[in-house]
């Protein structure tokens, strides 16, 4: 490849940590934002016209409020969307895009998404679909798809909401029971030991910034599985890169790692070695259509 310091002129020290894809439809554009997220937990949102005319020698993005903090992701997002923040301790926090307002310069600090323990940083921003629901018709609605999932001979247990108060569930019309599986989303948890799941996006209740959050994993199994080190959505039909420090690389399908409550540590998904870690969990997205594979195999 070509060396980056060849189209950006990095300092000593400073590396690449977010890589933003934008939609070729330019148009597009104007009604995008830009949510940055750094290791200490802070977030920030731009327009993206903000960054549209960047020149050679780059555009400051975001000013950090400590020495030792990072940016860590970048992601575009709407009004209509949410933001889920996850730690290397295992703590999640969602909250809906429009709790962190638009900021008019790029040269500022941002605000808190959430509040660290001692010795937790940051380790995933991404962005959920906003889906209106109340506790108990998430609830309903996990008990039930699951309980599909298992009638079609899937091995898995009974998943309720963890840490909330549902009260008496009622019963899901068929129509809100489609509205909400059409637009349900899973989220790939992976440890640095190797365990991983896939939780529904309903499992993340809906919460102001700022706070501590709550469980994206079993916490006491820390020593087990080790600190998480990827948390993103997935699609049933992606495939999974995982490398080690140790060098070592393995590619998963998605649809084989179980689905589970967010408080609970996974299965095994990557048998490393006594001391090694996975370090890099990539989503591959496989080409669905023939003439998509056959460009694929060109390429």
């Amino acid at each position: 490849g070509k060396a980056m310091i060849n189209m950006f002129p990095l300092e000593p020290g400073e590396r690449i940590t977010s890589i933003m894809p934008l939609p070729e439809d330019e148009a597009s554009w104007g009604n995008l934002d830009v949510m940055f997220s750094t290791t200490r937990g802070t977030v920030r949102r731009n327009k993206l016209s903000d960054f549209i005319q960047v020149n050679r020698n780059g555009k400051i993005a975001m000013k950090l409020e400590e020495e030792g903090d990072q940016i860590l992701g970048v992601e575009t997002c709407t009004e209509h969307d949410d933001v889920l923040l996850t730690t290397a301790l295992g703590q999640a926090i969602r909250f809906p895009v429009d709790e962190v307002r638009v900021f008019a310069g790029r040269n500022s600090i941002g605000v808190r998404g959430l509040t660290l323990a001692d010795g937790d940083r940051l380790i995933s921003m991404t962005i959920l679909a906003h889906v209106d629901a109340e506790p108990w018709q998430r609830a309903a609605y996990l008990k039930r798809s699951a309980a599909e999932r298992r009638a079609m001979g899937v091995d898995e247990d009974d998943i309720a909401l963890v840490g909330e108060e549902v009260g008496a569930e009622g019963e899901l019309s068929e129509e809100r029971y489609q509205e909400l599986k059409a637009r349900e989303q899973f989220v790939l948890t992976v440890s640095e030991k190797g365990f991983g799941k896939r939780s529904s996006s309903y499992d993340f209740r809906t919460s102001g910034r700022g706070g501590k959050g709550i469980r994206a994993t079993d916490t006491s199994k820390t020593a087990e599985i080790g600190e998480l080190v990827a948390a993103f959505p997935v699609e049933e039909t992606d495939q999974l890169m995982l490398v080690s420090d140790g060098g070592q690389l393995i590619r998963v399908p998605v649809n084989g790692i179980r689905i589970a409550s967010r408080a609970t540590k996974g299965v095994t998904i990557f048998s490393t070695a006594k001391d090694e870690k996975v370090v890099s969990v990539e989503r591959i997205t496989e080409p669905e259509s023939d003439d998509e594979v056959a460009e694929a195999a060109e390429n």
